[in-house]
């Protein structure tokens, strides 16, 4: 767990650093480098999003008809791009078929200190694919090394025509540029949040109702009674991050927000303005059943310590009963799969989000959408050819790139060849899906630009052609379960986070950590006594960080998000 503490003086030398060395760059803009052709009869666009005659497009350089190469850095402490493209399906198609090369570079873990030596240095990726509002993006604009892209919107259609204006205003930098590209962008709910059931236990317990909260407790009882330690009665992901023990908290209160517990805004929506998290009662509430399940051994022992790798394990070999995050379709499918294999009648599947005896179940909501997505992908002014990498991510969000990301090399002999007359893609009688499934999975960790809006459209219109039983397992569960039990939180994610290198800045990084603190304190203490003890002290300690200082401005910039979306 992170200390409350001030940065470290690595970090701090590395801003002051920043400011001399990066302001020295050349400001210069480089040059696109991408001569301009007339748009061939390739498949970037659907066949609707051409231009009139009489509003004709600028031609832009068209993604694949020359060599491109490039840098990329995945800046998530749990993530590192391949170093080999072969690894993964859709980078492989890339570099096979697309002339594209990507040289990955890799932290391994050590994250933070990279871009901390990166930025001081001067030395950056061409391509930084990240959290939207992550300090190290403010630090940069304001350096100004990053790429702005609105002289390339006109040129290349997808994202324009895809992406609703009033969510990229929102996107936009303070002098008015957008420099963000957004990841899994949407038109409709896309979360993937919920809580994922191994069948086989299920059914050996004898299928008993699994709806409220002291559902949840007694079945958890059941497993450990029934399967002692060989079975993780309840697992949940990213606990570090509150994400996987964040569903438990919006089942004890109507309309809660699984974002409350993010670090984008660590406050509670009541009425026109935010509160503090520590003295929700909600919270208290959720965290004295997570100290319960803890204490009990109901719940993961070392979920605060463990990797994604160790949880995945898990749920591929079946070990555990109940898997909850705040992503678990991806995980949920490749272990359905894998269960399926040795016995057909074994696999996962989801139920509603958990609630609290007497609260009515349609209104809780395991995860939130929005609209702009999750991460986004920034390019640099280390870049070359930054207007051919726009390109690049223009055309993943298109047709050809997001039908080649989910079902694979296009052509008769495989899953899909060609688009119909919507611009979806024609699927052919070879269709795998086991397969696509595989796919899917595999090129997860590289879909870095992904259009929710369209794609969602296109598996629907395989999936609804087949039974239920031959169905892809994370569609079905996300037209059935995550979609349905989501909240629009777009007016949340979006603006909260002050300037990194500021008051504001210190204060939401030192209370984020007391928040990171006490939720593994509280989740581990001895009695409830201990949990409002430790959420009292907390809120003492979070005032005299200025908490209610942050909590004031982040109120005031949703309510001017709430003003732009026109709600």
């Amino acid at each position: 767990m992170k200390k409350l503490k001030k940065p470290a003086l690595l970090i701090l030398s590395s801003v002051l650093l920043l400011s001399v060395i990066l302001a020295g760059c050349s400001k210069k803009e480089n040059s696109t480098g991408g001569a301009s052709s007339s748009p061939s009869s390739s498949a970037s666009a659907s066949p609707d999003s051409s231009p009139s005659a009489s509003e004709e497009a600028p031609a832009g350089w068209v993604f694949g008809s020359e060599p491109l190469a490039f840098s990329a850095y995945a800046h998530y402490g749990w993530l590192d791009f391949p170093a080999d493209m072969a690894q993964v399906p859709f980078w492989k198609y890339l570099k096979e078929h697309k002339q594209t090369n990507i040289t990955a570079i890799q932290a391994k873990g050590n994250h933070a200190q990279l871009m901390t030596t990166m930025m001081a240095s001067g030395d950056l990726p061409d391509l930084i694919y990240t959290d939207r509002y992550h300090p190290d993006l403010n630090r940069l604009y304001e350096a100004g090394q990053l790429v702005a892209f609105d002289d390339y919107l006109d040129k290349y259609p997808n994202l324009k025509k895809y992406f609703d204006k009033k969510y990229l205003d929102i996107l936009r930098a303070p002098d008015g540029k957008l420099y963000k590209f957004p990841n899994w962008y949407t038109d409709h709910p896309t979360s993937t949040a919920g809580d994922v059931v191994n069948k086989k236990i299920y059914e050996e317990l004898g299928s008993p109702p699994l709806v409220t909260m002291d559902d949840l407790y007694n079945y958890l009882v059941a497993v450990k009674a029934k399967y002692g330690e060989d079975i993780i009665p309840f697992e949940p992901d990213r606990t570090q991050d509150a994400q996987g023990i964040g569903l438990i908290y919006a089942g004890f209160k109507e309309g809660a927000l699984y974002q409350s517990l993010g670090a984008m805004l660590l406050a509670v929506p009541e009425g026109d303005k935010l509160t503090s998290i520590f003295t929700d009662p909600a919270f208290r509430e959720s965290q004295k059943f997570v100290s319960k399940l803890y204490r009990e051994k109901l719940i993961s022992q070392d979920m605060f310590t463990q990797d994604r790798g160790k949880v995945q394990e898990k749920i591929l070999t079946g070990r555990v009963a109940i898997y909850a995050g705040s992503g678990v379709t991806t995980w949920g499918m490749q272990g359905d799969m894998e269960l399926k294999k040795k016995d057909p009648n074994a696999g996962y599947f989801m139920v509603w989000p958990f609630a609290k005896a007497g609260l009515d179940p349609k209104k809780i909501y395991a995860g939130g959408y929005d609209a702009l997505g999750w991460n986004v992908s920034v390019i640099t002014k280390a870049a070359k050819d930054p207007e051919k990498i726009f390109a690049f991510l223009d055309w993943i969000t298109g047709p050809e790139g997001m039908s080649v990301q989910f079902f694979g090399a296009p052509g008769p002999d495989g899953n899909w060849d060609g688009l119909d007359e919507n611009g979806y893609p024609n699927f052919t009688a070879n269709y795998d899906a086991v397969e696509v499934a595989d796919i899917q999975a595999t090129n997860d960790p590289v879909m870095i630009a992904g259009n929710s809006s369209y794609i969602d459209k296109a598996k629907a219109k395989y999936e609804d052609t087949q039974p239920l039983e031959n169905q892809n397992w994370a569609a079905r569960w996300q037209r059935d379960i995550t979609w349905p039990s989501s909240n629009d939180i777009t007016g949340f994610r979006n603006n909260l986070e002050p300037p990194a290198d500021g008051e504001l800045g210190d204060i939401r990084q030192n209370t984020l950590d007391l928040f990171l603190q006490i939720l593994s304190e509280t989740a581990t203490a001895k009695s409830d006594a201990d949990v409002d003890r430790i959420l009292d002290a907390a809120e003492d300690k979070a005032q005299k960080l200025g908490y209610q200082k942050l909590i004031d401005w982040r109120t005031e910039r949703w309510l001017e998000n709430k003003k732009i979306l026109g709600d």
